[in-house]
């Protein structure tokens, strides 16, 4: 029964990491930077949904108008900042920190330091194998695969999609050919701050709202990608797989008898990081080679 539990919870978490890799990868594929505004993105989802359980809205409504919310934000943001550091890629990685700072830090001064609970749309549980599951992580995994499978499909069946898929593979040549890839990365951006908005809105319920909420699915949306493969779609999905699998099962390594004394949280998160190091020790370029999707 525990192993069900187990596998339930490590599907749940993995399901939110999918979701922030998601667009974190095609982000960094298709423009060469990475982008530590993400987790800010994420912490906008999650304070969209806040502002209106506060409001006295439906909690399942904001969780639709965040992706949207943040998107919108997301395109603002490339277009009037972020665009112009493409060259440069140290640049846009440090101003990209700087914007998730001060988006940091004003989230923290509208919620005043404090840690906030939001309802769950579908509260209650659900029994499976005879263990008690929540009903609304159980939606999360859910609406995630089929997230993933649109995307996908999006990218793989239409010509949009080939066009991104061209970009990320080689932009100059997409650019000679006529497609324009000025339009496409501020698309890829704004969509990859909605994932990270969907992500943020889903988590909330689980995890509360405070002002670092995103700093610490930023870093392990990191090594997700390092660990998967820049340059494809399969790659960072798959990263964010491993490091969503890795965080609950080595928090369930303190239920072991005799081991709870060794492994406290701190090493529980020390030993994901270590794990992922020597991952990209031995496979620098990552689980997926660059050139397939």
């Amino acid at each position: 029964m525990e192993v069900v539990k187990l596998v339930f919870d490590i599907l749940a978490f993995t399901s939110i990491m999918v979701l922030v890799v998601l667009g974190l990868g095609v982000i960094a594929s298709m423009m060469g930077i990475f982008n530590f505004a993400h987790g800010e993105f994420v912490l906008l989802g999650a304070y969209t949904v806040y502002l209106f359980s506060t409001a006295g809205l439906p909690v399942w409504l904001g969780m639709i108008v965040a992706p949207v919310v943040v998107g919108a934000i997301g395109l603002a943001l490339e277009r009037g900042i972020v665009h112009r550091f493409y060259a440069l890629p140290v640049a846009a990685m440090l101003g990209t920190w700087a914007l998730g700072l001060i988006i940091r830090e004003i989230v923290r001064g509208l919620l005043g330091g404090l840690y906030y609970n939001v309802p769950e749309p579908v509260p209650g549980s659900f029994s499976l194998f005879g263990v008690e599951v929540s009903a609304w992580r159980a939606i999360v995994i859910v609406v995630t695969v089929l997230i993933v499978l649109a995307c996908y499909a999006f990218m793989t069946r239409t010509s949009y999609g080939l066009r991104i898929r061209a970009a990320l593979e080689n932009p100059s040549l997409a650019r000679s050919c006529g497609i324009s890839t000025t339009q496409l990365y501020a698309f890829t951006f704004a969509f990859g701050a909605a994932l990270a908005g969907l992500a943020g809105a889903l988590m909330v319920p689980l995890f509360q709202i405070f002002a670092d909420l995103g700093v610490r699915f930023l870093v392990q949306g990191f090594l997700s990608v390092m660990l998967g493969g820049i340059g494809t779609f399969e790659g960072p999905v798959l990263g964010g797989a491993l490091i969503g699998a890795m965080v609950p099962g080595f928090q369930w390594l303190r239920e072991i008898p005799g081991v709870s004394d060794l492994v406290n949280p701190v090493f529980a998160e020390v030993l994901v990081f270590v794990v992922a190091i020597v991952i990209v020790k031995l496979r620098p370029q990552g689980f997926v080679k660059q050139g397939r999707i």
